[in-house]
């Protein structure tokens, strides 16, 4: 009984040294994986390669952004920018956009515009598929200011949706989705992406109209 208890004293000891022990930039790398964790594990393929692989606090630096979009979101706190191919909600056509994260909206950026703007407080969801492609879905409100939801693809994902849903704290509207979801495309329509696996990664719209991604 005396060997238990010691035992015992000697791993909260060890615990407590190792935790007081943590700087504060690897305290938040553990606590983002945390997240990533109860959001990924066991749903998505690539979650255990991500483990060995730290998070950046930013994929690109604020003096990378067109000076015109830091004027429009001045008073803002940019919290993390990173490099994303935007597909149309229509036509679904590639295109290079940046995603800008701050304390309370996410921004799709092109150039010097900015090509829409999402509120976390009115994010309806999040979704990705199961398997190693690194699409998001950002689902919006149906309303006025919005066109659609928003359909990405991240050369992170695990970090970029980490990222999102504890800015966002929307943790709890993070779907894995295995063989399709449903987007909104704009005036009550909705459109549908079907994931698949094959012998090389591509996205593209099939002859039924939908977005396919290999």
């Amino acid at each position: 009984q005396t060997s238990e208890m010691l035992q015992k004293i000697c791993v909260r000891n060890l615990v407590r040294k190792y935790c007081r022990g943590l700087t504060a930039e690897r305290k938040v790398q553990l606590q983002q994986k945390v997240v990533t964790s109860e959001v990924f594990s066991g749903k998505k393929e690539g979650y255990l390669e991500s483990l060995s692989q730290p998070f950046l606090d930013t994929r690109l630096k604020e003096n990378d952004l067109n000076p015109k979009v830091l004027q429009l979101i001045r008073g803002e706190n940019i919290k993390y920018v990173t490099p994303v191919i935007k597909y149309d909600r229509n036509g679904f056509k590639a295109r290079e956009r940046l995603l800008v994260l701050t304390q309370s909206s996410a921004y799709v950026v092109e150039m010097a515009k900015i090509k829409q703007k999402i509120e976390y407080s009115t994010l309806k969801g999040i979704s990705t598929s199961n398997l190693s492609d690194g699409i998001v879905v950002i689902h919006v409100p149906e309303d006025n200011k919005q066109k659609g939801d928003v359909i990405l693809q991240c050369g992170h994902v695990f970090e970029t949706v980490t990222k999102l849903c504890i800015l966002a704290n929307k943790q709890s509207l993070v779907k894995v989705v295995k063989g399709s979801l449903r987007f909104r495309v704009g005036s009550g329509k909705e459109g549908t992406m079907v994931f698949a696996v094959g012998p090389e990664p591509q996205v593209f719209k099939d002859k039924t109209g939908q977005l396919t991604v290999v």
